[in-house]
């Protein structure tokens, strides 16, 4: 057998993986080259040109490629690596046309014309506008009295609601400012519009495609709120009616590639047209071209953004090496879908959903044949359908995971059966769906009716994703970075190896096998993760998105509240998990949406005896509705200043600040309510959100009060200030010792928080820290040797 070949034959052609070096080589070349300047791009694809030209002579005058194939193949990797060098300085010659890097420099304002790229992503901030970022390349500039035609891709950031109504390919005019991007970025510049976008115009084939969106998500409108928000997250790629938590927990157990235009989807959809042509019994040389025209029409509908056409790409080498017979097209096709694409598009070489397309259809090719005939080969042929059902989300999953771990930083142990369990629910949800979208244009009504076709298994796929991730252990924390990646591909690699040994030694000696297993198992599981609140929880950081709220224990049953967080469900859930029946106090340590907008989910159903605030009552709009909630639940309400004390049935804290109102920076964030609180043995400083100004206002009390300075000895736990912005004083930080750091943090959220500046300086000084975003909600108990810190998943 060749080198390169497959050698777990499933009876079909055999797979042949040596022309995936030349697109793995490209890649790797066109990562490295979009981080260099234009002219670098220029004379590293001159070279690699002038090489594979003088490889290819040589290899000529020697008699023929035939006589040297490794020699050959390497030649091809050589000649592949220029072409994708060439169309990535190439683009770079394209985005500086114009001069926009040079006006960004400038920060210069300008009028433009440009055509949306993306479509717009808008995140809710807590007590603030949303921002809106899209991507658009602008086709004409009109800056400093001059006019200049241009193709410069730019990130627009906005908080203009106008600028969410644009659609994907809008031709639009604007205003705005420049500003320069990061290097190694695939924009040239960054642009703050002044004012909504002036929408142009569109072509009717887009129209045609939008008002099919558009009717699919009205058909839609019926159904439950999971099954409306994943029918047309699955059908065309539109999650913005998913529901956060489900959004959430569809990403917890490696689901969310299922709410995204992917290769699964186009294979689908062109499964769904060939076994449309067989049942019509259409002649065989007409199959391929239906085929393609249902491509090309699904395609349309979700739009032909990068992203899309990537999945399409992907979507038909995985159908082709999923065919027995047509098995060993399925590499070569890889190979050349690789390097087209990153020939349109050089900068899909660092898109991580890129490496992620690639990889799970190399995962199918490689892996999902061989081991689907290995089980059915055990299983009568009307089960056959169970060993594709098995391996296919098996072998996506076990090539993905290295980079899943770059974005995620965990293992999901629950991943492959999540998906093995949603699996048979997917296609009859996507195909229903596309039913669906062309039945509510005649009939809307009946479109309606017919959602729920699509809508059951909708609802049995977000089960199955809110069921498994509440599942105890359902992810492994993992090293982060490319270490941790490498050594997870490593580990994989040597188990894929190995596997034929481990199994003879499994069948040799099964009592051994199985006591190695349960000793891995119990190495896997991670101690720190928690099937339920423990009965000696003294404080809890609740996951509450990007907000606070934290859970001081005063009792059996009872507890203060320190903030609320941004939504009256999630601190609500929290308190319910924790089982607390009785809030002694809530205290809010200042107004902040991010702060207060939960106190409704707080007060519900709960006895609570007073509600303690900061006397900066800022925003008013806050203040108002926090009093008028504590006037509807007959709640007293209070306020502290620096000095003051809580007492609590087993919780006691002192009043840090605010001493002072302070004019610099965010007034109600550093007017902040800042408690020094004590919970039996465990003491934390919980520090609201106050900026730099406060806590060097407060690092100077602590050196006029050496009583207040003292109470720092000892301390156990810092909440850090403002989920962890960098606008922090490092002195202060330095005073307080406490070994552990809790920031609760919202993931991926539009602020930088946590700053990594910030992180370095509390790692400097071996604090241990735990965050929201990526620890879920974190207990903290009391242990002999100091804090006890768990996450409760």
């Amino acid at each position: 057998m060749r080198a390169g070949e497959d050698a777990l034959g499933d009876g079909g052609a055999r797979l042949d993986v040596r022309l995936l070096l030349p697109a793995l080589f490209s890649w790797a070349v066109t990562v490295w080259v979009l981080g260099q300047p234009v002219s670098s791009r220029w004379w590293v694809a001159g070279a690699l040109a002038a090489i594979s030209a003088g490889w290819a002579a040589v290899l000529a005058r020697g008699g023929g490629l035939d006589r040297s194939r490794r020699s050959a193949l390497g030649c091809l990797c050589v000649l592949a690596a220029a072409a994708t060098s060439t169309a990535a300085a190439a683009d770079g010659v394209r985005a500086a046309a114009g001069g926009v890097d040079e006006l960004a420099a400038a920060r210069a304002t300008i009028a433009a014309r440009a055509v949306v790229l993306t479509e717009p992503v808008v995140r809710a901030r807590p007590g603030r506008e949303a921002t809106i970022t899209l991507r658009v390349r602008l086709t004409s500039v009109t800056a400093r009295g001059a006019q200049r035609v241009t193709a410069a891709p730019v990130l627009v950031q906005t908080s203009e609601p106008g600028w969410a109504q644009v659609r994907w390919h809008d031709e639009v005019s604007l205003r705005g400012r420049l500003a320069e991007s990061d290097p190694g970025e695939p924009v040239l510049a960054i642009l703050r519009p002044r004012g909504p976008p002036e929408s142009g115009s569109r072509g009717q084939l887009l129209e045609l495609a939008e008002g099919l969106r558009s009717r699919l998500r009205d058909a839609s409108a019926g159904l439950p709120a999971d099954a409306r928000g994943l029918v047309p997250a699955l059908v065309i790629g539109d999650t913005s009616q998913t529901p956060p938590d489900l959004h959430d927990d569809m990403l917890v157990t490696g689901m969310s590639h299922l709410s995204a235009v992917s290769g699964s989807n186009v294979a689908i959809v062109l499964g769904a047209c060939l076994l449309l042509t067989r049942l019509c019994a259409a002649p065989r040389q007409l199959r391929p071209w239906v085929a393609a025209a249902g491509l090309a029409w699904f395609v349309m509908l979700a739009r032909p953004e990068p992203s899309v056409l990537r999945a399409a790409v992907m979507g038909s080498v995985g159908l082709l090496g999923m065919s027995a017979s047509r098995r060993g097209a399925g590499a070569p096709a890889l190979a050349a879908a690789v390097v087209s694409l990153l020939l349109l598009d050089p900068w899909l070489a660092r898109s991580y959903g890129f490496a992620l397309s690639t990889l799970a259809t190399l995962g199918l090719l490689v892996f999902a044949g061989p081991w689907s005939a290995a089980i059915n080969a055990h299983l009568p042929r009307r089960l056959h359908v169970v060993g594709p059902a098995c391996t296919i989300p098996l072998a996506a999953h076990l090539t993905c995971a290295p980079v899943v771990v770059l974005l995620q930083g965990s293992v999901s142990t629950i991943s492959v059966l999540a998906n093995l369990v949603a699996a048979p629910f997917v296609a009859p949800t996507t195909i229903a769906g596309i039913v669906v979208a062309l039945v509510a244009v005649p009939l809307p009504a009946a479109a309606g009716w017919l959602a729920w076709a699509a809508g059951v298994p909708a609802l049995a796929i977000a089960g199955t994703a809110r069921v498994a991730a509440d599942v105890p252990g359902g992810s492994i924390d993992w090293p982060d970075g490319s270490a941790g990646a490498w050594l997870l591909a490593g580990l994989s690699l040597a188990g894929l190896l190995c596997w034929p040994w481990l199994t003879h030694r499994a069948r040799a000696t099964p009592a051994m096998a199985l006591a190695v297993l349960a000793a891995v198992t119990s190495t896997l599981l991670p101690s720190r993760v928690l099937t339920g609140p423990p009965k000696e929880w003294v404080m809890v950081m609740c996951d509450v998105g990007q907000g606070d709220a934290l859970v001081l224990r005063s009792g059996p049953g009872r507890a203060v509240l320190v903030d609320a967080g941004p939504e009256p469900a999630a601190v609500d859930r929290c308190l319910d998990r924790l089982d607390v029946q009785t809030l002694d106090a809530v205290v809010l340590s200042h107004l902040h949406a991010d702060h207060a907008d939960g106190l409704a989910g707080a007060l519900e159903g709960r006895a609570v005896g007073e509600i303690v605030l900061s006397p900066v009552a800022e925003p008013a709009w806050s203040a108002t509705r926090v009093r008028r909630l504590a006037a509807e639940h007959e709640v007293p309400v209070s306020t502290v200043v620096a000095g003051d004390e809580l007492r609590y049935g087993e919780m006691r804290a002192e009043v840090w600040w605010p001493a002072r109102r302070i004019a610099q920076g965010s007034v109600p964030n550093n007017a902040s309510v800042v408690l020094r609180a004590q919970v039996g043995e465990l003491s934390a400083l919980l520090l609201g959100d106050v900026e730099a100004e406060a806590a060097h206002a407060m690092l100077l009390r602590l050196r006029r009060d050496p009583a207040m300075g003292a109470s720092l000895d000892g301390l156990d736990v810092l909440k850090v200030a403002h989920h962890g912005s960098g606008n922090a004083d490092v002195a202060f930080l330095e005073q307080v010792r406490a070994p552990v750091a809790l920031i609760s943090v919202g993931a991926d959220n539009d602020y930088g928080h946590p700053a990594p500046a910030l992180l370095s300086t509390l790692q400097r000084q071996g604090r241990q820290v735990w965050r929201t975003d990526e620890d879920a909600t974190v207990l903290v108990g009391e242990d002999d040797s100091g804090p006890a810190v768990a996450r409760l998943r």
